[in-house]
């Protein structure tokens, strides 16, 4: 079998258990256990598949995965996530189209802090879009706002993506997660520029209003006591990787402790709250480990068939600059985004596009960040992603149509970086090599 063959057998078999609503790891294991057949036969095949599970997964790479997810998940049921919020809307004071801001500067805290953009898309739609909507902010300041600013948590660390990412790709954890630290300012920075000038053009977009007057006293304890605490879980977390104290699993254990002593000082930790973090911390890292066995096998595969080389060369041998390649890889996973999973997409297109990254001459860590940009689209593309859905079930009376309209000013943000990202590849590597 040729290895364009092998590729579109694969391939295709693994987008038509998706399509028939597969779930995703089952669907990636029925394509590794049809590759394993096909290409290495019989009971040989079999048994490197089961040594394939246990080894793909027992690696000290993955600690960091339910420790962050621990440290979001505490975040949010110690109800510190509420009062860093609250902390926030009294240092903006009489901003014009202050909750819009509160949206980009909580939501970039958050980040920090939690690591899932799911999560950060539900809490502050929950708490924000009631309060806009009866202000009577428009949807591009309201839910366009908090769908953009939720998906910085794939960029900033603590994030799970871009841990599963470096495993899946073999790439530097560390190195990975400091490199989107800069991207995700910048973006946030846009997003702020955006309300900014939008407010500018059409102060109705965010009618005003006057909240009561904060004396400059006031807000300094504010600071001092709900924000300036949070600063340093946050420096636990960043700080001690960018100045070499810690690994990216000894980072993720000093935010869950953070978070647990900033919660008992803020008289929130209670038995309920840690029950509730450890129990969706506990079904989430299954899912993703479950996810990572099937996603190995499933690069295995590639590699056993010949696809992963064959693409690689295939590609290579063109007369194409390296950059324009990027783009190309850059517009399949928009279009995949528009059709999947951001899971699904790193699990298809992982074990295709970091080898031909290395034959290119580009940096991995780059690309990663690239990528993790990318599925940050995704969670925000219409129809499937899945930050649009979040939106919906906490927005009602809203329908698919106009929040998919309220994010695609924040989606065309995102491209924006994508091309200073290419014009400026320091924007992504300049901390890792100040790590490094």
């Amino acid at each position: 079998m040729s290895w364009y063959e092998a590729a579109a057998l694969i391939v295709g078999l693994v987008l038509a258990l998706l399509g028939l609503g597969m779930p995703v790891a089952f669907a990636f294991f029925g394509v590794s256990i049809v590759g394993m057949l096909v290409f290495i036969g019989g009971h040989a095949g079999l048994a490197q598949l089961s040594a394939n599970f246990s080894a793909s997964i027992t690696h000290f790479v993955f600690v960091p995965v339910p420790l962050f997810l621990l440290m979001g998940e505490l975040f949010f049921h110690t109800k510190v996530a509420v009062r860093v919020f609250d902390a926030f809307d009294v240092m903006l004071g009489r901003l014009p189209g202050r909750l819009s801001y509160l949206t980009v500067a909580g939501g970039t805290v958050f980040a920090a802090l939690s690591g899932t953009s799911m999560g950060n898309t539900a809490m502050m739609g929950s708490l924000l879009v009631p309060e806009m909507t009866r202000r009577g902010y428009k949807r591009y300041l309201s839910m366009g706002a908090i769908l953009g600013t939720a998906g910085l948590a794939i960029l900033i660390p603590p994030s799970s993506l871009a841990v599963i990412l470096a495993s899946l790709a073999k790439i530097d954890v560390g190195r990975l997660l400091i490199a989107g630290v800069v991207p995700g300012l910048v973006l946030a920075a846009f997003y702020a520029a955006f309300i900014y000038i939008s407010i500018k053009v059409d102060p109705n977009a965010a009618p005003r209003y006057d909240p009561p007057q904060v004396s400059f006293g006031k807000r300094l304890r504010v600071f001092a006591i709900n924000l300036l605490p949070m600063g340093l879980v946050v420096f636990g977390v960043i700080g001690t990787m960018l100045v070499g104290i810690a690994t990216p699993s000894e980072a993720s254990a000093f935010g869950v402790l953070g978070v647990l002593i900033v919660a008992a000082l803020f008289r929130q930790l209670t038995w309920e709250a840690i029950w509730k973090s450890l129990e969706g911390t506990v079904r989430v890292s299954a899912m993703v480990l479950i996810i990572v066995m099937a996603a190995t096998t499933f690069s295995q595969i590639l590699a056993l068939s010949g696809a992963t080389n064959g693409i690689v060369a295939a590609v290579t041998k063109f007369d194409v600059a390296p950059m324009a390649i990027v783009c190309i890889m850059f517009g399949i996973l928009l279009i995949m985004g528009c059709l999947m999973d951001q899971v699904s997409m790193m699990m298809i297109t992982v074990p295709i596009f970091f080898p031909l990254i290395a034959a290119l001459g580009l940096d991995p860590i780059w690309f990663g960040v690239i990528m993790l940009l990318t599925l940050e689209i995704a969670g925000i593309t219409p129809p499937f992603g899945m930050g649009l859905f979040v939106m919906l079930g906490v927005s009602r009376g809203t329908t698919l149509a106009q929040v998919s309209a309220a994010a695609m000013p924040y989606v065309l943000l995102d491209v924006l970086l994508f091309v200073l990202l290419l014009l400026i590849p320091g924007i992504a590597l300049w901390l890792p090599r100040i790590m490094q």
